[in-house]
């Protein structure tokens, strides 16, 4: 029986719940009278349950597919309009002890090189990062009882809040570790941290159970029901996500959604935030030996239906896709990307040496920060790195409601210009500062509030020419 307010992970993530909705997409995905109402349904901006959306991802009528992909477009540009959100992933360690099949930090891999930062190789790289100009950070590290303590993550964060270089400092720092207890959960929130992430990886229990045969990672319930934990456990903003190309993509799409629908119920607050990786070649790892692999155009459908199905929740793109891809996938739903990434342990303040890569997949967009903000700007997009609505206090229930009201491009449009101003004034290269400029002088003007817009471009003037920082709404 499905239940989606169930804490039990066989309940809300029910499988025979998600293969009653592939076979009922599968017998409606040429219905164009019932897609047609799904699409008017889901233009009113409140969503679609999993199982609705299973039928537009399962549409092949191209009339019907390209009404889908206007509709993901314009939902993203009414609820996070031209912003996309900056952020760096920062590789703590990849010392590890579970055995997934599919990442190179698995510990029958004796040829990685395994590496730990220590406080100060942590320090040289949040200043590698500061000079790019991040000022968001996604901490990564792999699962190990005695190296990857709770206190050597409480400890890196505090590091990491406490470096103030030059203009430069992190002002929000998320975490992608593994499932953990509440009370651990607690203390991450008190250290301040912004959002908890964690992938399901795949949320079909037999396969997930082959590709973790070893591990504490390969309790299924437990990983899975960790973001209940997290919530309880106070964290009110957390980030799911599956690894598209381990399994099925439809059935993943489904439990992805059921997921976010669990959280709602119980919680009163869906996901943060939803990430869409795609399986990537790294070290010992050969993404071609996996059969579920999905071409681009089926990624772009993936990602136009998950902006339609949950229109308020804030999607992550990486640099493991192309830049290709990513401009395509930008325009139907992502909200934030990361840029001058390294998916090593290290490799910002240095280069790794080429016997030494401790990449945890293969890079496919390896333009420096500045580039991908420049490229954003010629695409009439602002880079934001505003942190605002985590020092604010407009987390969980407080952020949803603004968002689903539309309220937070209130907050959000005037952040990005001035957070985009600082990177100008402090980073950026003179053809991008150039282009940042004019983007911001046409930008201001869409500030909707002329109060609002009088305070920003006075901030605006501070940030220019007294060298002040970190105005928010």
């Amino acid at each position: 029986m499905y239940d989606v307010n169930s804490k039990h992970a066989d309940d809300f993530i029910n499988h025979e719940e998600i293969l009653e909705t592939l076979a009922y997409a599968d017998e409606n995905k040429d219905n164009l009278e019932l897609i047609e109402k799904l699409i008017e349904k889901a233009a009113l901006r409140k969503g679609l349950s999993h199982r609705e959306a299973s039928v537009l991802l399962a549409c092949s009528d191209e009339n019907m597919n390209e009404k889908i992909f206007r509709l993901a477009e314009q939902i993203k540009k009414d609820f996070y309009g031209n912003r996309i959100v900056m952020f760096a992933p920062l590789y703590l360690s990849n010392y590890c002890i579970n055995g997934c099949t599919y990442c190179p930090y698995h510990a029958k891999n004796k040829h990685i090189p395994r590496k730990k930062l220590t406080q100060d190789e942590i320090r040289k790289e949040v200043i590698a990062l500061q000079d790019m100009g991040h000022k968001r950070l996604a901490l990564e590290a792999g699962e190990h009882p005695t190296m990857n303590t709770m206190d050597y993550y409480l400890k890196s964060i505090e590091t990491i809040y406490g470096i103030k270089h030059k203009n430069g400092a992190i002002r929000r720092v998320n975490i992608n570790i593994a499932a953990t207890t509440i009370d651990n959960y607690r203390l991450l929130k008190e250290a301040g941290i912004g959002t908890y992430i964690l992938f399901q990886e795949t949320y079909h229990k037999e396969s997930y159970k082959q590709l973790h045969p070893t591990g504490p990672k390969s309790d299924y319930d437990y990983h899975t029901e960790a973001m209940d934990r997290a919530m309880e456990g106070g964290i009110d903003d957390v980030g799911v996500g599956v690894l598209f190309g381990l399994d099925k993509y439809r059935y993943e799409f489904a439990g992805l959604l059921m997921h976010a629908e669990h959280l709602e119920a119980a919680f009163g607050v869906g996901p943060h935030t939803i990430s869409v990786p795609r399986l990537r070649n790294a070290d010992d790892i050969d993404a071609s030996s996996f059969t579920n692999g999905i071409d681009d155009d089926t990624f772009a459908k993936i990602v136009a239906c998950i902006r339609i199905a949950v229109p308020y929740t804030g999607m992550i793109i990486s640099t493991r896709e192309s830049q290709k891809v990513r401009e395509r996938v930008l325009h139907l739903g992502i909200s934030q990307i990361s840029g001058g990434s390294r998916t090593s342990v290290g490799g910002y303040c240095e280069p790794e040496p080429e016997d030494e890569k401790t990449e945890q997949f293969d890079v496919n967009d390896n333009r420096t920060l500045d580039e991908v903000v420049r490229w954003l700007m010629q695409m009439d997009y602002i880079p934001s790195f505003c942190t605002a609505c985590y020092r604010e206090g407009r987390t969980g229930d407080r952020f949803m409601s603004l968002c689903k009201s539309g309220q937070i491009q209130n907050c959000c449009h005037p952040n990005a210009l001035m957070t985009l101003e600082e990177y100008l004034m402090d980073y950026a290269s003179p053809e991008t500062k150039a282009l940042g400029d004019k983007l911001i002088d046409r930008e201001i003007l869409n500030v909707p509030n002329l109060k609002a817009r009088a305070v920003v471009t006075e901030n605006l003037r501070l940030i220019r020419e007294n060298n002040r920082r970190d105005f928010r709404f």
